[in-house]
């Protein structure tokens, strides 16, 4: 009966480890980031400016620092993160490839380190198999580190 457990036990271990799917994307995920010695609520505000004039839209805004000082813990530093978009870009980047709407929306990180804000975004990549995809991406990138440049300029 002890053999029949064993092996019973090894089917259903290798099964578990079948049922993981394979990802449909295997990429590498760059960043763009820039610091400044700016006030911190200065670099929200331009990066808000920057988001305008490059035609997106915020859709979320997360203070994230803030609600933690908020919930009790004192001289937590700031950090946020602020969701944008252009409902025509994405509507390009959807019909470029439907798997990208996980690039969706666009979204940059401003945080406080070692006396210094920070501003990051993920990039878009631009080595795909899809020439007309890497082209969008590479106006796009252009884009997203002008806003980040922005904020940061001091």
């Amino acid at each position: 009966m002890k053999p029949l457990i064993i092996v019973a036990a090894l089917f259903f271990i290798a099964s578990c480890s079948a049922i993981r799917p394979e990802p449909i994307h295997k990429e590498t995920v760059y960043y763009y980031q820039a610091r400044t010695d700016k006030p911190y609520d200065d670099v929200l505000a331009e990066l808000e400016v920057a988001i305008a004039e490059h035609n997106f839209r915020i859709t979320g805004h997360s203070r994230v620092g803030k609600v933690i000082r908020d919930r009790g813990t004192q001289n937590f530093p700031e950090y946020d993160t602020v969701q944008f978009c252009n409902l025509s870009h994405a509507k390009i980047l959807l019909e470029l490839d439907p798997h990208a709407v996980h690039y969706m929306p666009c979204n940059v990180v401003v945080y406080q380190f070692k006396n210094q804000t920070l501003i990051k975004t993920h990039l878009l990549p631009e080595n795909t198999d899809n020439p007309k995809f890497n082209q969008f991406a590479h106006k796009m990138n252009l884009k997203l580190k002008a806003i980040v440049d922005f904020a940061a300029e001091e």
